[in-house]
């Protein structure tokens, strides 16, 4: 299912950027271009 070009509903997740973790909601990343990866241990060394 694709949903390129829908609106996101609000959220809020924690991600790991630049060696941190932050808190990243809809506001961060609005008119920008953004991935989202939803799987357990993506890119884990298992």
């Amino acid at each position: 299912m694709a949903l390129i070009g829908k609106e996101i509903s609000d959220f809020t997740v924690k991600a790991f950027v630049n060696g941190e973790f932050k808190d990243i909601s809809k506001e961060d990343v609005l008119g920008k271009w953004a991935v989202f990866v939803f799987y357990p241990a993506d890119f884990t060394f298992i």
